[in-house]
Parts: C-alpha cells; sequence; structure tokens
C-alpha cells in the first residue's frame, strides 16, 4: 500500500489519481477536510481507506492494513505562505514530519519516505535554485512558512536522513484542483474570474527599476508534469536527497495573462497596481528551478509548453466549471 498525506489537496489528489491511472487502488489518503470543498477532490479517486490527520498515527501503530504499507508520500502541511503563526507552522509543517519519517524508516524493512519541501527555501534567489545539499545550510527563506520547509530539509541533511528520503521542492504548481485553495492559488486561477468577467487581468506592478511590471517570473509548472516526477521519484528507490520539481524555465506575469486571454479567446487587457507594502520586502522577483539532479537521476528535459498549458487550463477547466456557477447563481 501507499500511504498519501495532504490527499484531499491539489497536488495530493493529483498523484492519487495518477497512481490510479496506473491501476494502484491500495492507497491510504490521510488528510483534515474540515469546512471547505477539498473533499471533491476525492471524488473518482479509489483507495483502500481514508484517515483523518490527527488520527494517523494512532492508525499506523495500531492497524494491522498499516503493515502492508511500502511507501509513504508526505505532501500534507500548512501551505499558506502568509501563515503568521510561527508555532503553528513548527507543528505541523516540521515536528509532524520527523514523526513521519522516524516512523518509515524504523520499520524492519524502512519504508520509502518521499515529502513536499518547497521553492520557497530559496529566499529571494541571490543564492541561485541550486537543489544541491551543500547550499541548502545557506539559504534564507523570505516567509514563516518557506522557514518551516527549510527546517525540516536541514533536520534530514543534520540528522544524515536526507540520502535515505526524497524532498521535492514544489515550484510553482498550477492547474485543475486548486480551487479549494483560496489566496495560495495560482495566479492563473485567482484572476480568471476577472478577466473573464471584465475583460482585464490585474498584475502586481514592480518595485525594483531593473524589473518592469509584469516581467517578474516563476518557474510555473502544470500539475501534470508535477506528477510525473513525483512519480519518477516513487519508482527509482535510489533517488534520494533534495531535488526540484519544475520546468527549469522561467516566464513572466505577462505572458502567463496573454495566455489566460488566449483561453478566454479575448483580447488581451492587463493592468498594474502596487503591490502592498508588507509583500514587498517578502516577494520574489524570479524563480527557476535548477533540475540538473532530477535530470541526472534519468527523468527527461521537458519541452518548453507553458503557454499551450495555460491557454488548454483555462479553455478547457476553467471556463466550463465558470459558466456552471454562473448558471447555478442565476
Amino acid at each position: 500500500m501507499i500511504l498519501i498525506t495532504g490527499a484531499a489537496g491539489f497536488i495530493g489528489s493529483a498523484v492519487a489519481y495518477g497512481l490510479n491511472r496506473r491501476g494502484r487502488f491500495d492507497l491510504v489518503l490521510c488528510d483534515a477536510l474540515g469546512e471547505d470543498e477539498r473533499w471533491k477532490n476525492l471524488l473518482g479517486l479509489r483507495f483502500r481507506t481514508f484517515v483523518h490527520r490527527d488520527e494517523l498515527f494512532y492508525y499506523l501503530t495500531t492497524a494491522p492494513d498499516a503493515r502492508s504499507i511500502q511507501a509513504v508520500i508526505h505532501l500534507g502541511a500548512c501551505s499558506d505562505t502568509t501563515e503568521t503563526d510561527m508555532d503553528y507552522l513548527f507543528e505541523n509543517n516540521v515536528l509532524y514530519s520527523i514523526r513521519l519519517c522516524q516512523w518509515a524508516l524504523r520499520r524492519k524493512k524502512p519504508i520509502r519516505f518521499i515529502y513536499a519541501s518547497s521553492a520557497a527555501v530559496y529566499g529571494d534567489g541571490h543564492l541561485g535554485f541550486s537543489d544541491e545539499e551543500e547550499v541548502t545550510p545557506r539559504l534564507k527563506p523570505l516567509n514563516k512558512y518557506g522557514f518551516s520547509k527549510w527546517m525540516f530539509d536541514m533536520w534530514a541533511l543534520e540528522n544524515n536522513v536526507i540520502h535515505k528520503v526524497a524532498g521535492l521542492r514544489y515550484f510553482n504548481v498550477f492547474g485543475p484542483n486548486e480551487y479549494h485553495k483560496g489566496m495560495m492559488a495560482s495566479v492563473i486561477f485567482r484572476s480568471f474570474p476577472q478577466a473573464h468577467h471584465d475583460g482585464r487581468l490585474r498584475l502586481f506592478e514592480s518595485h525594483r527599476p531593473d524589473v518592469a511590471h509584469g516581467e517578474q517570473a516563476r518557474d510555473f509548472v502544470y500539475i501534470e508534469d508535477a506528477v510525473a516526477m513525483t512519480l519518477f521519484i516513487l519508482d527509482h528507490a535510489t533517488a534520494n536527497g533534495f531535488f526540484n520539481i519544475g520546468t527549469g524555465r522561467a516566464h513572466t506575469f505577462n505572458e502567463l495573462a496573454h495566455g489566460v486571454f488566449e483561453g478566454l479567446g479575448k483580447k488581451p487587457v492587463i493592468e498594474y497596481f502596487p503591490m502592498p507594502e508588507e509583500l514587498r520586502s517578502r516577494y520574489q522577483y524570479f524563480t527557476q528551478a535548477d533540475m540538473r539532479r532530477l535530470q541526472a537521476a534519468g527523468f527527461p528535459r521537458l519541452e518548453d509548453r507553458f503557454h499551450e498549458q495555460v491557454v488548454r487550463y483555462v479553455s478547457r477547466y476553467l471556463t466550463p466549471g465558470y459558466l456552471r456557477l454562473q448558471e447555478v447563481e442565476t
């Protein structure tokens, strides 16, 4: 069996779906569903059992079928980059991860442990975006969320665990099933209703003289590609250490906006507005994953399909769903 934490989330549900497509239905899904709509991400999935995150360790130590778990894909965490309660982040993103990792590695036959780190550990990117181990201690995340992810990376490194596990540093993932993420959803998802209804899209102004408005850039990775990389790591037990999950290419928010409008069949109209003061010191102007370690492990270099993927996401997934929602509201 395979245990997936954060299984009702954006990436977790997509990974579960990817495993279902392989014929793997022996899944233990773990999450806290709460009051939002993430439960809908479980619709259509086939799995053995569902465990609430607060009951996971009781399940692992008492349930007979837990002995059949062969791998853990630990994607559960507080992923809110604006979360200010560091104690909450430490409990959820660090201590919980340590406990689960120790459970997996202390089995008589150690269990494959893969966990979600984040590109947020790279901070402003002045040290680059290398996932080589020697770079990690010098990284300086810009927010508390990134710091919590860096803390677990460092725990794995300092305790000589990183050579037995895989830490996946996801860059800016976008695609279906992110609707429950609120302000943590991709810019594509959050700006779509405005572009659809008002015919315009608003982006942050740049507050750096060397970067024009809308030319801030990110390594945007489509969910299908993120899942393919995650399952590649699952398939290759010797692929341990830190691995960037991105494309190795940066694209600007202006490019993103043009893709959204093309998906809508509309002429681009982009407006820029000042970035909130509290974000300016913590804002990443550029991210681009160094993909050499993953490629050295055998994963092929991805083609640059960003524009095509944005258009596809908007036209095939967002537009039909938005129109159905309007029908319900009217």
